[in-house]
């Protein structure tokens, strides 16, 4: 089953966020050139996430500015947050 982008997203920052604890255990321990490429690494990991984020930030924007995305809104305004369910 394919991911869907936000769960890509979030996943992303975890591994930003676990290989960070990980380069400054490795700093801690006095490996610093484990600790500098692990850095490099998490700074990877979170310019891809942030890459991802805006990405899917735009493809939201446009959507909810097109004609679909108005209608959407429209249904929205008139049944509920249960009627966007088929968007997730």
């Amino acid at each position: 089953m394919p991911q869907s982008p936000h769960n890509r997203v979030a996943e992303l920052h975890n591994l930003a966020a676990h290989t960070h604890t990980a380069a400054a255990a490795a700093h801690g321990k006095g490996d610093h050139l484990t600790g500098h490429e692990l850095s490099k690494q998490a700074f990877e990991h979170s310019m891809n996430a942030h890459k991802l984020s805006e990405e899917l930030a735009n493809k939201v924007a446009k959507f909810w500015q097109s004609q679909e995305g108005s209608r959407a809104l429209l249904r929205f305004r008139c049944h509920g947050r249960r009627s966007l369910n088929w968007l997730i």
